[in-house]
């Protein structure tokens, strides 16, 4: 699952929509822009495992407007996605803000499991970036730039040891 699906899910919670509405509602409040190549086929595979069902709804001279509804099954399916945050996708930033943003949907332990999959990103990372600082060594550019990714992974630790006190309160 991607950051995307999070995104449609959770824009279902609030209210029933149509694809367009739905794909304008994730694009005005995220900034992301949401093409109709992965929200429609998005919706499709969510209507087949029953996360949402889809209805008709009368238009006056056009077809039936296709409006989506989150179930049950698509309230679990959406905590399980934030909850999860895989070791694979735990250095997308997009993957873990989309989850982040919906830590009001989890509680405190969920929580902190997704902050310390995203601190173990960053720790491979910062390693990662020591490695390349070493073989950029007499490269001023290149250790320009490999000194400010490790600055802003750095930066981006000590914001989570914030976060992580305030995920741990119920």
């Amino acid at each position: 699952m991607s950051f995307v699906e999070i995104l449609i899910l959770r824009h279902l919670t609030r209210q029933p929509a149509h694809g367009y509405e739905l794909r304008k509602r994730v694009e005005n409040t995220t900034g992301f822009r949401l093409n109709n190549n992965s929200l429609y086929p998005a919706l499709r595979r969510f209507e087949e495992a029953g996360a949402v069902t889809r209805t008709g709804q009368p238009q006056e001279g056009r077809p039936p407007r296709i409006v989506y509804t989150l179930t049950p099954v698509g309230r679990e399916m959406l905590h399980d996605m934030i909850a999860d945050l895989p070791q694979d996708q735990a250095g997308d930033d997009y993957e873990f803000m989309a989850r982040l943003g919906q830590f009001g949907l989890l509680d405190p332990d969920e929580r902190l499991a997704v902050i310390a999959a995203r601190e173990a990103a960053l720790d491979a990372r910062l390693a990662h970036f020591a490695q390349m600082r070493t073989r950029a060594a007499g490269d001023r550019w290149a250790q320009a730039v490999t000194d400010e990714l490790i600055r802003r992974d750095e930066a981006e630790r000590g914001w989570l040891a914030g976060l992580r006190t305030l995920a741990a309160q119920p």
